[in-house]
């Protein structure tokens, strides 16, 4: 029904192992099918183990799920509502930002599948509106950027609440020392599923980098979404504030745009992104954290307004685009002071990436 016909390679390899109840450990770059890979054999092994219980009631959830970000969260409950559509199957979804009352009521009324941000999913343990001593199933995605944002402490305050005995899934972006460290004290022997090289970007991505100066950016970026005509592009800055400037500007020069950030109230946010989805807003600028969750399959350009602090964020950035088998494009605008970051981005990737002529230099 979601028009699927044949699986990715991580759906290949990690379904069949979920379904024998292995641990999991999945490396996979974003937009390889990784969300499927997870959702789809815990709806099922979960739909089993209810119609098997004895409870009439069924109230605390048997699988959990924690995503690094709302929008994450929310995009990964969405896909396990629309996966287990024909399933009698209750999923919630729980994330900061918003009040606590509509969570609280919603796990009241008993849920089998719980997608949460640590911060909040504490929050609630804390308070004992939440019950997790019949988890069977831990999955925790984009483990790295769970680290990047300082969750480990959360994660391991959540995991002794946790039952003993559960299947536990790991999939993360990039295999580091850090994630190595954390998959051995959660996983027991787990099948390793790693897709593509490691830490190279998806080779659906075609990359270019413009030299500019950093007072120029802005004119060079108008004329580049001018030029393409694209009628969707995510476009990254460092800073909320920047953010906030940029998207403003684009505005007044007669761009539709709007900006993503962590500072915005979750309901502004949630509404950005439908109006990005929908194309009502041409072009998102958006910061490294808010982005993850711009989940859209025929995004066709991500534009480098600024060069992230780390190579490691570039592969994130640029796996926005060129996912579910379509081809997209990267373009980074680099300044003088950005040099050395566009190359440790070239030392990760194991290539230079093409310097293209500014069409705005004289």
């Amino acid at each position: 029904a979601g028009g699927y016909t044949q699986p990715t390679p991580i759906q290949q390899r990690a379904i069949p192992a979920i379904l024998n109840g292995d641990d999991v450990l999945g490396r996979a770059q974003t937009g390889t099918g990784k969300t499927a890979a997870f959702s789809l054999p815990v709806l099922q092994r979960i739909d089993i183990a209810v119609r098997e219980s004895s409870q009439k009631k069924r109230r605390a959830p048997k699988a959990l799920v924690l995503a690094p970000t709302r929008e994450l969260a929310a995009q990964v409950a969405e896909s396990f509502r629309t996966y287990g559509v024909k399933k009698r199957l209750r999923t919630t979804v729980v994330f900061g930002g918003v009040g606590l009352g509509p969570q609280k009521h919603k796990l009241t009324r008993g849920t089998e599948i719980l997608v949460a941000t640590p911060g909040r999913l504490l929050d609630l343990a804390e308070q004992r509106s939440v019950n997790l001593g019949e988890i069977e199933i831990l999955v925790i995605d984009e483990a790295d950027r769970m680290l990047d944002m300082g969750f480990i402490r959360d994660i391991r305050k959540i995991l002794a609440l946790l039952p003993k005995r559960r299947q536990n899934l790991l999939f993360s972006a990039t295999f580091s020392k850090e994630i190595r460290k954390l998959a051995d004290s959660i996983l027991f022997k787990p099948a390793v599923v790693e897709i593509e090289k490691r830490n190279n970007p998806a080779r659906a991505v075609k990359q270019c980098v413009y030299r500019v100066e950093q007072a120029k950016k802005r004119s060079l970026l108008t004329h580049l979404l001018e030029a393409e005509s694209c009628w969707q592009t995510l476009v990254f800055t460092r800073t909320k504030h920047g953010a906030n400037r940029l998207s403003r500007q684009l505005v007044k020069s007669g761009i539709a745009a709007d900006a993503i950030h962590g500072d915005r109230s979750q309901g502004a946010r949630t509404r950005a992104l439908k109006n990005f989805k929908d194309g009502k807003v041409q072009v998102m600028v958006a910061t490294d954290i808010a982005s993850r969750g711009i989940d859209i399959d025929s995004l066709p350009m991500v534009i480098n307004y600024e060069m992230p602090n780390t190579p490691e964020d570039y592969v994130h950035r640029i796996g926005r685009t060129g996912r579910a088998g379509m081809t997209g494009r990267a373009v980074s605008l680099v300044s003088e002071q950005e040099v050395k970051l566009l190359r440790s981005v070239e030392k990760l990737q194991k290539k230079k990436i093409e310097t293209r002529r500014n069409p705005l230099a004289a």
